[in-house]
């Protein structure tokens, strides 16, 4: 759930969107699509679970969960309003509206305790800088048996990045706050998480990312010109050539969490 830049306007606007969902496809702001959502879930059954999902962008994750694994209802949470409103437009579309709801936040969580079976983020977590409390306040709202089921950029370690690095974050522009697979592993523990996988990623989308840089510089480059201008088109492959310097070195490590609140189950 990424915050305002300092001018005010949203991290996620309309170019960025364009881009990312010509790349990732319909509904997406992170790669992968359906197939990685489904290797988040790693084949657990949610089939009538009531969902949270923490930094939903633009929706297209929840209305799979709904209509593909069989979640009863999702909320979706985001801090930016206009991600929030491109969601409920398309869940209204699809005649989903009753069962997948939208709510733009402040960071935190405002639930009651113990308010859902699942909680689930993809790639959003990044943007938020105290793991810690944001896994003890996933483990409040979580029913005993309930899960967290997410994944996250990560960096290798938590020493001050390297040059590669900060020039990857600086071409992303965005308020990345990446902590390593120790310290991720560590706060839920804390917070009270048992069964806890950390999942690297890092060689699945090196492979990824490579082949997504070669579609932006070749047969999608003229689309994502007419989408987001000149500009903005080289832009997105400055941060995918960024992107794939730190992939390649390790130091970048897209990486899968679940964690488990002991209990019954629903």
């Amino acid at each position: 759930m990424p915050p305002m830049q300092a001018d005010g306007a949203p991290e996620y606007g309309e170019a960025m969107v364009a881009a990312l969902e010509l790349i990732w496809g319909e509904g997406f702001l992170s790669p992968g699509g359906p197939e990685e959502v489904a290797a988040i879930l790693g084949g657990r059954d949610i089939r009538g679970a009531q969902v949270l999902d923490i930094g939903c962008g633009i929706g297209g994750i929840d209305l799979l969960l709904v209509e593909r694994f069989g979640a009863a209802t999702v909320v979706g949470i985001d801090i930016e309003a206009e991600n929030i409103e491109r969601a409920r437009r398309r869940a209204a579309a699809k005649g989903l509206a009753a069962r997948v709801t939208y709510r733009q936040v402040e960071p935190g969580l405002p639930f009651e305790r113990a308010s859902f079976d699942l909680v689930f983020s993809k790639d959003a977590i990044i943007h938020i800088p105290d793991k810690e409390a944001l896994f003890a306040d996933i483990f409040g709202v979580l029913r005993p048996g309930g899960r967290l089921m997410a994944s996250d950029w990560l960096r290798q370690d938590d020493n001050p990045p390297s040059p590669e690095m900060e020039r990857y974050i600086a071409a992303e522009g965005l308020s990345f706050a990446m902590a390593s697979p120790a310290r991720y592993r560590r706060a839920l523990a804390l917070a009270g998480f048992g069964n806890i996988e950390v999942a690297d990623r890092n060689a699945w989308y090196a492979g990824v990312a490579r082949e997504e840089l070669a579609g932006l510089a070749g047969p999608l480059r003229e689309r994502l010109v007419e989408l987001v201008g000149e500009s903005e088109a080289e832009r997105q492959i400055r941060v995918w050539q960024t992107m794939l310097a730190v992939l390649d070195k390790g130091e970048l490590r897209p990486t899968h969490l679940h964690g488990e609140k002991e209990g019954r189950s629903r």
